[in-house]
């Protein structure tokens, strides 16, 4: 039990900004085997969003309160993903060539590319959840945050590393670990979405399962592998695809 606690610790040291104790060691090894709980960290931070909303929701405009929601989920986790998601855009809209690409998503100023796709991206999600209804959206941002962080678990166990980037020292990503830390992230994203009605997992988990493949084959082609800033990049795609499609079988 105790090991376990510690993969979460680690698992939340490193995907968010909530304090753990400081007395917590941190290794490699420890950080791939908390990749098991990448979706539990979605559970947090989505359920810190959802409670954010809620509150807010009884005081402010829900369009509002949905804004803020969104703008604590992006605090707490210190825009882990939204960078990821900007460094992608960048790296592969204004590069030709693997070294080109690479050398792009490890350059922290933030491009033209990053800069439209960040506004895309959060403004899609932005007028989907506004979409929603209002009694829904705390499930929603809970179940969106842990699923989304699901595909991305599938492309570290089915996918290898960008060399560059195992080897950079500035963005340590974890690996991939044990089937039964893959079965556990499975689990844990999946639950949430159990509690919609059953035409969500219908719809949502094969698109999800087929953007993440054609995410898989492209990041592959181009630079032979993930990197951490693919696999933000991918969270933040599932995220917004999650709304859609709750939206679309509504």
């Amino acid at each position: 039990m105790k090991q376990q606690i510690n993969l979460i610790l680690t698992a939340v040291m490193f995907y968010t900004r909530v304090p753990v104790p400081r007395s917590l060691e941190f290794s490699n090894e420890r950080l791939n085997r908390a990749t098991r709980y990448l979706t539990l960290i979605g559970l947090l931070v989505g359920g810190i969003g959802a409670a954010v909303f809620y509150g807010l929701n009884f005081l402010l405009p829900s369009g509002l309160a949905i804004f803020l929601s969104m703008l604590t989920t992006i605090f707490v986790t210190g825009a882990f993903h939204e960078d990821g998601f900007a460094d992608f855009c960048d790296g592969f809209g204004g590069g030709y060539s693997r070294e080109r690409i690479l050398t792009i998503m490890k350059d922290s100023r933030i491009g033209t590319y990053g800069s439209i796709g960040l506004i895309g991206i959060l403004g899609t999600k932005f007028l989907a959840l506004q979409a929603i209804p209002v009694l829904l959206v705390p499930l929603t941002l809970l179940a969106g945050h842990t699923f989304s962080r699901l595909m991305p678990v599938f492309i570290i166990f089915t996918s290898w590393h960008s060399r560059e980037d195992e080897l950079s020292k500035t963005k340590p990503i974890g690996k991939r670990g044990k089937t039964s830390d893959l079965i556990i992230a499975i689990l844990l994203g999946l639950l949430p979405v159990a509690f919609f009605p059953w035409q969500l997992m219908a719809v949502v988990l094969p698109v999800a399962l087929l953007i993440t493949f054609l995410f898989k084959k492209y990041i592959e082609r181009k630079i032979g592998g993930y990197t951490g800033d693919c696999l933000g990049a991918l969270q933040q795609i599932i995220e917004v695809v999650f709304y859609i499609c709750l939206l679309a079988v509504s």
